[in-house]
């Protein structure tokens, strides 16, 4: 994985909390939803080397304000993920912002590449942040289960010829409901984590014909965490483990010990939660990010 440049270092400074990073006086805190297809870019965040979504978007900002604002993110995806959802949000001085909205949304999109896409923005409070404010995520993931993959759908499904047991998959999608240690599932990120506790609302298994999709709703993702969950629950869909095997794989908090972790190119960053947490299969009562971490 190429060496990324945390937002932090990027902007010559050390990392925000909670609380402690807001709009400077004299500022606005603008708020963007940005969808993009990852195929081609390296992740979400600024890289050394090559090319990311976010440095994209603040290209084209910079075309805007002079500036030149920095861009911070509800999440990080990795190389070839992508998002329908993925919020982001940047400061600008009063005196240089006199476009609506509206108008901010067709400027800022008249300098991106077509697979990159701002989809709303609004102003948002001073204290705003799209990374500590958020509630939870969504993220979903797609399986092309036919002999055939679906041409339309290369770049953004996994295919996987083998038939799958839904039922078995739905079962052990069940056990991984809750607050759990998911370290089993997570892939080292090459940081220290002060935690791997995470609690997992909604995890579903649909299928529409040969499409099946992983739903997987959370208030936080591990590195790779998604990708690791679906692996296994398609292990679990040919019989490599049993449905009743999951909950032993998250006990022993050993990697080595769960399945497989799924191919970049089928996972998307649905949506975004603000405010009170959402209730299982409702929304919450919050702000919600109206469309639907590399997790």
């Amino acid at each position: 994985m190429p060496a990324s440049v945390s937002e932090a270092e990027a902007a010559g400074r050390t990392p925000a909390g909670p609380g402690d990073d807001v709009a400077p006086p004299g500022h606005l805190r603008l708020k963007l939803v940005v969808a993009f297809d990852g195929t081609h870019y390296f992740g979400w965040q600024l890289q050394l080397k090559d090319v990311s979504v976010q440095l994209r978007v603040e290209e084209a900002l910079a075309r805007l304000f002079p500036t030149q604002p920095r861009v911070h993110s509800s999440s990080r995806t990795d190389t070839g993920v992508h998002a329908l959802g993925m919020v982001a949000h940047f400061d600008v001085p009063k005196k240089d912002c006199r476009m609506t909205p509206a108008k901010l949304v067709l400027a800022v999109n008249a300098h991106l590449p077509p697979d990159i896409r701002v989809m709303s923005a609004s102003r948002a409070r001073p204290g705003f942040h799209a990374r500590f404010s958020a509630s939870g995520k969504q993220y979903r993931y797609q399986v092309w289960n036919h002999s055939a993959h679906n041409p339309l759908l290369v770049a953004q499904s996994w295919h996987f010829p083998r038939v799958l047991d839904l039922a078995a998959m739905r079962k052990a999608a069940g056990s991984l409901v809750g607050r759990h240690d998911f370290r089993a599932f997570s892939a080292t990120p090459g940081y220290e984590r002060r935690s791997t506790i995470r609690t997992i609302r909604r995890c579903d298994v649909r299928r529409s014909g040969p499409l099946v999709t992983f739903i997987i709703e959370a208030d936080g993702f591990l590195y790779k965490m998604c990708r690791g969950i679906v692996g296994t629950l398609v292990q679990v869909g040919v019989g490599k483990f049993p449905p009743d095997a999951i909950l032993p794989m998250i006990e022993s908090r050993d990697r080595s010990l769960a399945g497989m972790t799924a191919p970049a190119q089928g996972l998307a960053l649905w949506r975004v939660y603000y405010g009170p947490k959402p209730k299982h299969g409702a929304a919450p009562a919050g702000e919600i990010i109206p469309v639907e971490d590399e997790g």
